[in-house]
């Protein structure tokens, strides 16, 4: 039977109470938004050594938490946790390989040993091919299956039992528009991040089943600019303009003060999720070859042969 209040269904009535909410959440200046605390709270970032995890990591510092650092390039995780400690607060790095599930749960062990219980959880470490389907190797899709998507298995697992058993928490999912909407030459990169949005649904709603206070996040930037995708060029870029990896986590860093559940960067690209829903496939097509993002590809080149093509 349903409850009524004023003689409305109570499910109705909540339903279109969160729906009023979450719309005019949207339009509130940040600057205006309730924002919750997380002094001392200990966050965890994968490839926390450049790009976006270091930014994101200055900005989690400047609001007053513990970093813990995790990169397989110790040295770019060292200058993080300089910088995060330039800033008055405490880091901690290590060297893990976040492909590899026992390693994962070896380090994150000792995480909750050495530190303390992670309570923030980033996961940001990713990487890219760049290539056409037909040249793609079994390895490259392989990598890329296992750093994008199968390490967040592994970092859930390992981390968010503490949290759902303390009943706060914070899990952090940097996907991409990518995995909303594919373009062509990056179809190992689409399929991770399509798989990895789906994972942080599924998640949110199990957190939701259990009442759980644990919140999350899910991040969809069009594209930054750490290096990952150099070589990439579109037709008329101002319509979709790489994002100074600066901006993003300062953005990231707000949408979990602020408990925003989807965060699109820059805003305007939800405009194209709105749009893939509506159009049929031949009319996408077409705009898309306006500004050749199913060819941008073509002169990729990513970071330096000897540095890895990771995102963070």
């Amino acid at each position: 039977m349903f409850q009524y209040v004023f003689g409305i269904p109570f499910t109705l009535l909540k339903f279109l109470l969160l729906w009023f909410w979450g719309t005019l959440k949207r339009l509130i200046p940040y600057a205006l938004r309730w924002k919750k605390s997380i002094a001392n709270e200990i966050v965890l970032i994968t490839g926390g050594g450049s790009g976006i995890g270091r930014q994101t990591a200055l900005y989690f510092a400047r609001a007053g938490a513990t970093l813990v650092l995790w990169d397989v390039n110790p040295d770019g995780n060292a200058e993080t946790a300089r910088l995060v400690r330039d800033c008055g607060m405490k880091a901690y790095t290590y060297t893990c390989d976040v492909t590899k599930r026992e390693e994962v749960y070896r380090v994150a062990q000792r995480v909750k040993e050495e530190v303390g219980t992670v309570f923030i959880l980033v996961n940001n470490a990713g990487i890219v091919s760049g290539k056409q389907f037909l040249h793609l190797t079994d390895e490259e899709i392989i990598k890329t299956m296992d750093v994008n998507t199968m390490a967040h298995f592994w970092t859930l697992r390992a981390f968010l039992p503490d949290m759902v058993r303390s009943n706060q928490g914070h899990v952090v999912t940097i996907s991409s528009l990518l995995g909303e909407s594919a373009v062509g030459g990056l179809s190992d990169y689409c399929t991770s991040k399509f798989a990895v949005r789906g994972l942080h649904d599924a998640i949110l709603r199990e957190m939701s089943v259990l009442d759980s206070q644990v919140k999350c996040t899910v991040v969809c930037p069009f594209g930054v600019s750490t290096g990952m995708f150099d070589g990439v060029k579109l037709r008329h870029e101002f319509l979709l303009p790489f994002m100074a990896p600066e901006y993003v986590g300062r953005k990231i860093v707000q949408a979990v003060l602020t408990d925003t559940e989807v965060l699109y960067l820059p805003p305007y690209v939800q405009l194209l999720v709105i749009a893939k829903t509506i159009l049929p496939t031949s009319a996408q097509l077409v705009l898309e070859d306006i500004i050749k993002l199913n060819e941008a590809t073509k002169t990729f080149t990513g970071r330096r042969q000897d540095t890895p093509k990771k995102e963070n």
